[in-house]
C-alpha cells in the first residue's frame, strides 16, 4: 500500500493570513510552485491560495495583490488527506473534488506536513491510473 506521506512533497512552505497576494504570488515564483497553503503560526492549515485565485478573484476584479490579503481569498474549508491514508483514497477526493493539490496533515496534531500535486501522482503511481486521474480532475462539465 502506497500512503500519502509516500508521494507528498513534504515541508510545504506556508503564507500566513495576513500576507499579500503579492508576496504569496513572489514565493509562489522563487519555488516554482501555483499555490501555498495558508497556515497559522502552528502550521495549522486555514486555506489555500493558488496563483488562479490571485488572477481571477483579484486582479481581474481590479483589487492590488499588494495590499489583499490571503485569508482573504481563503474560502471554506480546504480538502485535506492524513499521511497515512492509502493513495487510492488521495486520488479519489481529488478526482471528487476536481482539485490538482492536496494538503496533507499528521495525526492526531492535524498540522501541514506536505501538499500533493499532479506532479507527485504522477511520479509515483502507474500511468494508467495517472491518466484515468487527469481526465477525472480536467473534465468539463456541463452546465
Amino acid at each position: 500500500m502506497t500512503t500519502a506521506k509516500e508521494i507528498m512533497h513534504p515541508g510545504a512552505a506556508c503564507v500566513t493570513g495576513e500576507q499579500t497576494l503579492g508576496d504569496a504570488a513572489r514565493m509562489m515564483r522563487e519555488r516554482g510552485v501555483g499555490a501555498l497553503p495558508i497556515c497559522d503560526e502552528n502550521q495549522k492549515l486555514l486555506g489555500i491560495v493558488t496563483d488562479r485565485d490571485i488572477v481571477l478573484r483579484c486582479v481581474a476584479d481590479g483589487r492590488d495583490p499588494g495590499t489583499v490579503k490571503c485569508l482573504e481569498l481563503a474560502l471554506g474549508r480546504p480538502m485535506v488527506i492524513e499521511e497515512d491514508e492509502d493513495a487510492e483514497l488521495v486520488l479519489s477526493v481529488m478526482e471528487d473534488h476536481r482539485v490538482r493539490r492536496l494538503p496533507v496533515i499528521n495525526h492526531p496534531d492535524h498540522k501541514l506536513v506536505g501538499m500533493i500535486s499532479e506532479a507527485d501522482i504522477a511520479r509515483h503511481l502507474p500511468q494508467e491510473r495517472v491518466a484515468e486521474f487527469v481526465t477525472a480532475v480536467t473534465a468539463v462539465t456541463a452546465h
